[in-house]
């Protein structure tokens, strides 16, 4: 990439962060499992959102730190591109990663949607509507992020390698 692109990069995504992060820290300081399972107090609902909170801290976290790292990136009087290329890349298998693919798999990307305008997010039972709603609103920061860096899935490391270095 271009070390011209990188520090403007690193700023359009250190702001797509903060907005991701604002809207998770929103929804998670204001639900918790008994409120989300209240409705319904089967078995499945609840392992079903305990599963979606432990994803969406796990997310916060991941963010928090890469936009914190950002940050520093930012800051530094000159700009360390190796450093801020790092960060990108731990962004992108970190962040993105994290959101796309969650571990205890709530939600998953379904690509067949992903040109339809339809929403591409499909979840393995049917949440409350601000369930949906926390992920849908996010899944668009995520999205954008997937599509900026995507350099960062293969190409950084392989490019790295070439350079002789880790």
């Amino acid at each position: 990439m271009p070390s011209t692109n990188v520090k403007p990069l690193t700023e359009s995504t250190r702001n797509k962060l903060k907005e991701a992060i604002g809207q998770l820290e929103i929804f998670l300081n204001q639900h918790a499992l008994p409120g989300l399972t209240a409705e319904d107090n089967g078995n499945e609902a609840e392992l079903f959102y305990k599963g979606l909170l432990s994803d969406l801290r796990h997310l916060l976290v991941f963010s928090e730190v890469a936009y914190e790292k950002l940050g520093v990136a930012l800051r530094r009087p000159n700009f360390d591109i190796e450093f801020a290329e790092r960060v990108l890349y731990e962004v992108y298998h970190q962040c993105v990663n994290a959101f796309y693919y969650p571990k205890n798999e709530c939600y998953s990307e379904d690509g067949r949607y992903a040109y339809t305008g339809q929403d591409a997010i499909r979840f393995r039972s049917k949440p409350l509507r601000v369930a949906k709603e926390i992920v849908m609103t996010v899944s668009k920061f995520y999205e954008e992020l997937r599509d900026d860096l995507a350099f960062y899935e293969s190409d950084y490391m392989t490019q790295r390698r070439m350079q002789g270095q880790k």
